[in-house]
């Protein structure tokens, strides 16, 4: 934004424009072109003058000789920070992004729900850094409430009470759901559904003998459920410095493409995605304060490579604590106006859905 202060009008109102261009077209443009549309009249040799001067402050570059100029990454950030006008969201596009949800789902179901909606409204790859639910829990409960499904219902340390929909395994008494809920009762001890999940996974022979096959059965449902079960073909996860991560939408990352090095970038961006440790760092930097974040290329090392954005908001609870983070992942050269209300707006519904 300093940068900004140190140009003329004129100057300013012809970097809005290259940038602008440069957004919708991805091509240089020259100063013949530029002043066939501008609504003030400035000749090719002014212009061509001012572009030089914001190739002097590191703003425009061009490309090769005799073309055009494009905005160096320093200039777009400029342009997106002090330049770039948001615009809002209609009612349909907001009605696409708000889960479809009652009081039966859960904070994972919320987080799905809500970035699918954003990854297809915005046709980009969405994400979400969410918290491991780690807490001890001191109760649960199995409750059968149709043939094909189950209610868990989970307390922690703090007595919150979480409740989930499992499906039932087939042929399962309800003298089972009573056995499993005193066996694990029995077993919590103050410890993290994770970490039972993990020892209960090591006794299923011991629980298929005690309990019989369709306990067991029905406990391993139970704890993979609610640890966030496997990474379907458009998701992954992974649990590092006690976060979770998903990615959804992977699909859209594939569209459009009009060159090789668009495919290129994609399989450069494939390979980023798959260094998750990284991403959840950078994600995890969002977290410090509110409203949109935009990380922009080479700003990271983690996207140096393929010319990818990320644009993500924090989210939520009901004690305006952060929670974490929800974005999407766009090509450098995107709508920044239309995907940051997008972000901005989903990030808003979890966090009111949360509380």
């Amino acid at each position: 934004m300093s940068e900004l202060t140190h140009l003329t009008e004129r100057a300013r109102h012809i970097f809005r424009h290259v940038v602008e261009s440069y957004l919708e077209t991805g091509a240089p443009i020259g100063s013949q072109s530029l002043s066939q549309s501008l609504r003030t009249h400035l000749s090719p040799a002014s212009i061509r003058a001012t572009m030089a001067e914001l190739e002097v402050h590191g703003l425009l570059y061009a490309p090769h000789v005799s073309a055009g100029r494009m905005p160096t990454q320093t200039g777009l950030r400029i342009f997106i920070d002090g330049l770039l006008q948001v615009g809002e969201l209609n009612d349909s596009e907001r009605e696409a992004i708000a889960p479809k949800i009652d009081g039966t789902h859960s904070f994972e179901d919320i987080l799905h729900q809500a970035v699918d909606g954003l990854s297809g409204l915005s046709q980009c790859a969405s994400l979400v850094l969410a918290p491991n639910n780690a807490g001890a829990i001191k109760h649960v409960e199995f409750v059968p409430i149709a043939d094909d499904k189950i209610l868990v219902i989970l307390v922690d340390q703090s007595n919150h009470v979480e409740n989930r929909l499992i499906e039932r395994p087939p042929g399962l008494v309800a003298s089972a759901l009573t056995e499993a809920s005193n066996y694990l009762n029995g077993q919590l001890k103050g410890r993290s559904l994770g970490e039972l999940r993990r020892d209960t996974q090591r006794q299923m022979a011991t629980l298929e003998n005690e309990l019989g096959k369709l306990t067991a059965q029905l406990v391993e449902t139970g704890l993979a459920q609610w640890g966030g079960g496997g990474p379907s073909p458009m998701s992954q996860s992974n649990e590092i410095l006690g976060k979770n991560l998903l990615v959804r939408g992977h699909s859209h990352l594939l569209d459009n493409l009009n060159a090789m090095e668009d495919l290129e970038r994609i399989r450069l961006l494939f390979e980023d995605l798959d260094r998750k440790k990284e991403m959840i760092s950078l994600l995890s930097q969002a977290e410090e304060g509110d409203g949109v974040k935009i990380f922009i290329g080479a700003e990271t090392s983690l996207f140096s490579l393929s010319g990818s954005s990320v644009i993500i908001s924090p989210y939520k609870d009901s004690d305006q604590q952060v929670v974490g983070v929800l974005g999407v992942i766009a090509p450098t050269r995107t709508n920044y106006a239309r995907l940051i209300p997008m972000v901005d707006h989903t990030a808003q519904v979890v966090s009111k859905l949360l509380a």
